[in-house]
């Protein structure tokens, strides 16, 4: 029987496992680390466990819903989410809040985040390349360089201006500062065809942390006889005569051995992979593959001797006076984390480069650090720590720069051509910043072509189009406990396309546009009128329209004041035209939310009629 090489047993190397074993394929799986769960690996010192980052148990892929309630040998625990943004020395709820948005910045920046989105919404970006472009342009310049540019930066080492915007469009999808601020106020509700989504507020966990799903997961495929090698690196993957034949591995001992496959799945980095390749790869391909930038990872861990620090289940870092990224509370992702109720264990993560500063320096140096900065933002008293450790994880976030996509491409082509039965799944498999579930059906796609015998699902897909996994759509089904489905998702699109043909919808920007033009061109030519009447400039002409000085800095009726009031009162009317715009479609999209529940309250009585 044929056997498929694994390597890496992160979710998407043990899900392939899964799925091969389940149709009776032999598989064996090969990781170089000592624990399994790549990145959703939980780790333990003294008694105290904690994750590489915060993992929530949290999709709408059934799939992979179904997968974690087979590998689990426990039942999840159902955790509140609380994260907030601490920016200026206060802490800002994530989601949006509004009155705690409004306080925290104070009216005065709250006008200038207004008027930078308006002028966003006037002159947008029309091409957008990089983070920056995209940001700014759904949420405007000022408040994305409050909430969005410090944090980015510090995550990935460089300038927003470097990032491209496809990662913004994957991981922000759907959302703008007018929709952020729709949800806070009002939660979810249909407009434009779609249900606005929002955030969740709570999530499924393992008690011990995710690593316990990879624990059980990998106990359960070696009692079905797949076996999970730790501390076996692969150091050479033998191609030839248009396939790959064979991976070496070498064990932590330093002993290698030869394994022979028919088909292999690979989740180790592409730029590793590309080198481990024997032969090597054309010139042009390791060049490709040497594009691929990684971003490194590190946590340090202090345990403190107070029962309670802070609420949060994890806290954005956006200050720049420290180079803490965020900070986790594992006792608020699950008691069983802590060893000692009485005690807190928290987990400072720093985003780094591997062998730079921060990454080479020693532990206790980075426990120092992290004291330091939980009591310069005032999070902790160094004084209580009496413990810690540190967690280094190199290559943990693929980068998404100006060449990894082409790079990708010509990887792709040239291993599609040359080891058409090596199939690349998961985060750093793909280059790709997959979530978790994400990563998971990267692996059930590839093991299900190996089972066929085709090609038929192209693992590249996954992702592509789905939503951000933390966002739910109002009215979604993404329970898989049985429960009888409820028509929603096609009855509502059918509904709203009708619906959007009886209520048009305004152009925010024409109509902001056309006011706009209609101010301030009506306003310099009824100046113009008065002058040329007559009137010399600079004499006092036209006293009704001279009261417009109090509105309108700077004029009044000189031919100079006509131009301060075409360019003032062009502005003032683009905002009312532009607000109006959005109000209107605000009413029409409360009124086609009330109609098209009423409707499906009435689709739901008759299925549910027809099926008693």
């Amino acid at each position: 029987m044929s056997q498929t090489v694994i390597i890496g047993a992160g979710p998407a190397g043990l899900t392939a496992a899964w799925e091969l074993s389940r149709h009776g394929r032999d598989a064996v799986v090969f990781e170089q680390d000592d624990l399994v769960g790549g990145i959703s690996r939980t780790c333990e010192y003294n008694g105290y466990r904690f994750d590489i980052g915060g993992h929530r148990f949290f999709t709408k892929v059934e799939k992979v819903q179904e997968l974690w309630l087979e590998m689990l040998d426990t039942e999840f625990l159902v955790r509140p989410r609380l994260s907030r943004i601490y920016y200026d020395n206060k802490f800002f709820h994530y989601p949006l809040k509004p009155m705690n948005a409004l306080l925290g910045l104070g009216p005065i920046e709250a006008v200038r985040i207004g008027v930078s989105y308006l002028w966003a919404q006037a002159f947008p970006v029309q091409n957008e390349k990089t983070f920056e472009d995209w940001v700014i342009n759904r949420f405007g310049r000022r408040l994305s360089e409050i909430f969005f540019k410090t944090y980015t930066e510090k995550v990935w080492g460089m300038s927003w201006k470097e990032i491209t915007a496809d990662w913004a469009a994957q991981r922000i999808k759907d959302l703008d500062l007018i929709s952020a601020v729709r949800q806070a106020l009002l939660g979810n509700m249909m407009t434009r065809g779609k249900v606005i989504t929002t955030l969740i507020e709570e999530f499924h966990y393992p008690e011990h942390g995710p690593g316990e799903m990879w624990e059980s997961c990998t106990r359960r495929l070696a009692a079905k006889g797949v076996e999970t090698h730790l501390e076996h690196r692969v150091v050479s993957v033998e191609w030839g005569d248009g396939r790959v034949n064979a991976v070496t591995v070498e064990a932590a001992d330093g002993t290698t051995k030869r394994v022979e496959g028919d088909h292999f799945l690979s989740s180790m980095p592409i730029r590793t992979l590309l080198h481990a390749m024997d032969p090597a790869p054309p010139k042009a391909v390791i060049e490709a593959a040497d594009k691929l930038r990684y971003r490194d990872y590190l946590t340090v861990i202090l345990v403190l001797d107070q029962e309670e620090v802070f609420p949060d289940n994890w806290i954005y870092i956006h200050s720049p006076d420290v180079l803490l990224g965020r900070i986790q509370n594992y006792k608020n992702w699950s008691p069983a984390m802590v060893a000692d109720p009485t005690k807190t264990a928290l987990g400072l993560e720093y985003f780094v480069q591997e062998d730079d500063e921060v990454w080479s320096a020693r532990d206790e140096d980075l426990i120092e650090l992290g004291k330091k900065e939980c009591e310069q933002l005032g999070l902790a008293n160094g004084a209580d720590v009496i413990d810690g450790t540190v967690i280094r994880m190199p290559k943990a976030y693929p980068v998404y720069d100006d060449v990894y996509q082409d790079a990708l491409g010509e990887i792709r082509e040239w291993l599609g051509a040359e080891a058409p039965n090596m199939q690349l799944i998961g985060r750093n498999g793909q280059h790709r910043y997959n979530n978790q579930d994400h990563s998971m059906m990267t692996a059930v796609l590839a093991a299900e072509n190996i089972v066929a015998g085709t090609d038929a699902h192209d693992v590249w897909d996954v992702n592509v189009e789905d939503e951000y996994h933390e966002e739910v759509q109002a009215g979604e089904n993404t329970s898989t406990s049985g429960d009888r489905a409820v028509p929603s998702s096609v009855e509502a699109d059918t509904i709203t396309e009708l619906i959007e043909d009886a209520f048009a919808r305004y152009d925010a920007v024409a109509l902001g546009s056309a006011v706009g033009v209609l101010s301030g061109l009506g306003l310099f030519l009824a100046t113009a009128a008065l002058l040329v009447a007559g009137a010399a400039p600079g004499t006092e002409v036209g006293p009704t329209l001279s009261l417009l000085g109090n509105f309108l800095v700077g004029f009044e009726a000189t031919w100079a004041g006509a131009f301060i009031g075409l360019a003032e009162a062009g502005v003032a009317g683009y905002c009312v035209g532009f607000m109006m715009a959005k109000l209107i479609n605000f009413v029409i999209a409360v009124e086609e939310q009330r109609i098209v529940r009423g409707v499906e309250e009435q689709a739901v009585d008759l299925f549910e009629g027809s099926d008693r």
